[in-house]
């Protein structure tokens, strides 16, 4: 047996020996209050504090004659692979370190903490590089909490979920607020209230 075998021998003998510790169970800390009402006023109301942008169409057709009209005056976008083909805009794509506008689908919206929770599947360069992030997210895939969020997409979860609550800030240089400096500097969450 090698020096190497042997030492993962002892370590392996050593975890079999040693108690485990039971699951510490559900997280009891501090949570804000529940906001009456439906969670996507919720999360309309935090996302709009944040300085993000929320618009509230009945249908996906509502959502692309929106993206229609607000597109109009960017030359090109870059579209996130999850963004269903009847959301994509009618002008051309192009890749996500040029493109002034960015186009992605949120898996959830959380209205406890106001955020967008997005998919690495969608592409982060789409999620981060534009200045312009468009996020559809539909209200039936709005949670009132974090908790009930991951529930609800656990049956496909990606290697990475990003949780987007406004465009980028920051204030870390004479605590002076900066907005766009990691990230977009406009957020516009389009909710879709209805189907198709």
């Amino acid at each position: 047996m090698s020096a190497r075998e042997q030492i993962l021998a002892r370590v392996g003998a050593a975890l079999r020996a040693r108690e485990r510790p039971g699951h510490p169970g559900a997280f009891e800390g501090w949570r804000p209050e529940p906001a009456a009402g439906p969670p996507v006023d919720a999360l309309t109301t935090l996302l709009v504090a944040a300085g993000a942008e929320v618009v509230r169409v009945p249908s996906d057709a509502a959502a692309r004659s929106w993206l229609g009209t607000f597109a109009h005056g960017f030359k090109s976008a870059t579209v996130g692979v999850t963004v269903p083909h009847t959301l994509r805009p009618a002008i051309s794509t192009t890749g996500s370190h040029e493109a002034a506008l960015g186009i992605s689908m949120a898996r959830a919206g959380i209205a406890e903490t106001g955020s967008l929770m997005m998919d690495a599947r969608d592409g982060r360069r789409t999620q981060l590089l534009a200045p312009t992030h468009v996020v559809f997210v539909r209200a039936t895939d709005v949670y009132a909490t974090f908790l009930e969020a991951l529930r609800g997409v656990r049956d496909d979860l990606p290697s990475a979920i990003g949780l987007h609550s406004g465009p980028s800030k920051s204030a870390d240089i004479a605590q002076t607020l900066v907005t766009g400096v990691h990230g977009p500097g406009r957020l516009i969450a389009v909710v879709i209230e209805g189907g198709n």
